[in-house]
């Protein structure tokens, strides 16, 4: 009997221990969980607003914005018409649709009632709806968020349509801030294409045009390499590219510039090959090379070396662009990297953009100099990142 009772009193111990190691595992609180699943419904929303707004995205974002907020029915409307409705309700869309543009104009929140909202079907559930414009960090808004209920609007409807709202509009002016940098890279481009028109056409045309008549074979292979040059450096599709095609354009940079220099001018190239692939944006490492020799070199009585390396370091590619020159007054980038007079280190600040607006601010440009210490340029590049497709 003893023995019995003892096996009992075990098994009962290993229950509770059991239980407790659950408990232990699982989600502690009801508050807790609450938590979580609004942060992952309103993470669920933000990714197709974050997208801009259209009806498609539109369609994406209702529905869990209705959870949010705990709609009967909800609709997004631009004032002209419903972008996209999830739950109940649609058959007032023109209705909705009218007091958006209200809502617009007035830049004011409205609560409708059943007397706003008659309806003829005797199978309707609306009773009301709160209406609330998307507003954005600048105050303006373009969009209206409905809330339908199946009664009169309460309070606590209210006041998490408004937030929804409020949360959902700083969601699309994140997404115009995005789109905004991204236009500015592109003109950056362009700028940055212009720029190596003056800097670099006449001076290679000049090298070329001195070996006419003395090497007409190497002039033959320095027009060649400077059309192909121009070729990259000017297409007219794609935001990335590839280390390797990057390189393959600098490497026809550098025979054009050899031509010029001389021997006065070396190159020491060391490349990992697991890096070779990797997407950076299109002209961010030429401009670095250029401004080595242009700015370093070119100043530097003697012979002069450009070392440019990129090292396999995990989830980055780690490049560095660096040369012996006459170095740079470490002055010159307290103000981020201005423009000086001549157009000097433009180039660099135009790099340094662009690599934070496609990585993010933790990625631009790294630059080591002094005078007569010569300059090294560092930057970090992701091997992937969303939306990077060179």
């Amino acid at each position: 009997m003893l023995a019995v009772l003892a096996v009992l009193a075990a098994l009962a111990a290993a229950v509770v221990a059991v239980v407790r190691l659950r408990a232990r595992r699982g989600i502690a609180t009801a508050m807790q969980r609450a938590t979580y699943d609004v942060l992952h419904t309103a993470a669920l929303a933000a990714d197709p607003l974050r997208a801009g707004l259209s009806p498609s995205t539109a369609a994406k974002a209702a529905r869990h914005l209705r959870t949010l907020v705990g709609a009967a029915g909800l609709t997004i409307s631009d004032g002209e018409q419903c972008l996209a409705f999830d739950g109940r309700g649609s058959h007032h869309s023109d209705q909705f649709t009218e007091a958006a543009t209200r809502a617009l104009e007035s830049h004011r929140s409205i609560v409708l009632g059943s007397s706003d909202l008659p309806c003829d079907r005797v199978d309707c559930v609306v009773r009301g709806a709160v209406v609330a414009p998307l507003t954005g960090l600048a105050g303006q808004a373009t969009a209206v968020l409905v809330a339908v209920a199946d009664d009169q609007p309460a309070p606590g409807l209210v006041q998490a349509t408004l937030e929804a709202a409020r949360w959902a509009g700083s969601q699309l002016a994140l997404s115009e801030l995005d789109s905004s940098r991204e236009r500015l890279a592109r003109a950056e481009v362009r700028a940055l294409r212009a720029q190596i028109s003056p800097h670099f056409i006449y001076n290679a045309l000049t090298a070329i045009a001195s070996f006419v008549r003395t090497d007409p074979e190497r002039a033959r292979e320095l027009i060649l390499e400077f059309a192909e040059f121009t070729r990259y450096s000017f297409r007219a599709h794609g935001d990335f590219t590839t280390l390797a095609e990057e390189l393959r354009s600098i490497d026809r940079y550098l025979t054009i510039e050899r031509a010029r220099f001389g021997d006065r001018l070396q190159v020491r190239l060391q490349i990992a090959p697991e890096v070779l692939p990797v997407g950076l944006p299109f002209l961010c490492l030429q401009p670095l090379v250029e401004n080595a020799i242009r700015h370093g070199l070119s100043r530097k009585p003697g012979v002069g070396m450009v070392s440019i390396e990129a090292q396999d370091a995990g989830a980055e590619c780690h490049i560095t662009v660096e040369d012996d020159g006459v170095g740079i007054d470490p002055a010159v980038f307290a103000a981020g990297m201005p423009e000086t007079d001549d157009g000097q280190h433009v180039g660099l600040a135009n790099v340094d953009e662009r690599l934070r607006s496609v990585f993010g601010d933790h990625f631009g440009l790294v630059v080591e100099t002094a005078p007569g210490a010569g300059t090294k340029v560092s930057m970090r590049v992701p091997k992937f990142h969303p939306g990077v497709r060179a």
